[in-house]
């Protein structure tokens, strides 16, 4: 005959143990990598930048076509504000760090900001 032990909170075993009391479910829990806040970044319109140097910050900072920076310039020149990209925080703070130095450096006053998406 087998006889059947349980163990108990301090460790020794008893006799009477039943199988199920013994049995434990461990559940594992996947960690969820929670996705970046986006920013947009954008320009601003002013009286004073010339609109081909728009097109030149645009071309070289946001890696976009000249036919896309034409278009995104008139946006900002028509609407007063136009969205050059989305990026994560520190990518969005870099490039308009990038052009605002950029736009000081060749005296012009324009704007560019980010804003979460």
């Amino acid at each position: 005959m087998l006889t059947k032990f349980r163990e108990t909170a301090s460790g020794s075993r008893e006799p009477g143990g039943d199988d199920r009391s013994n049995t434990a479910i461990i559940t594992r829990t996947k960690p969820r990598t929670k996705r970046p806040s986006l920013y947009r970044v954008l320009l601003l319109n002013d009286d004073y930048t010339p609109m081909e140097f728009v097109v030149l910050v645009v071309e070289r900072f946001f890696n976009k076509s000249h036919e896309d920076a034409y278009r995104i310039m008139m946006h900002v020149h028509q609407n007063g504000v136009g969205e050059c990209g989305v990026f994560t925080y520190e990518v969005a703070e870099t490039k308009v760090t990038q052009v605002m130095d950029f736009a000081r450096k060749h005296q012009h006053p324009l704007q560019c900001v980010m804003e979460k998406k």
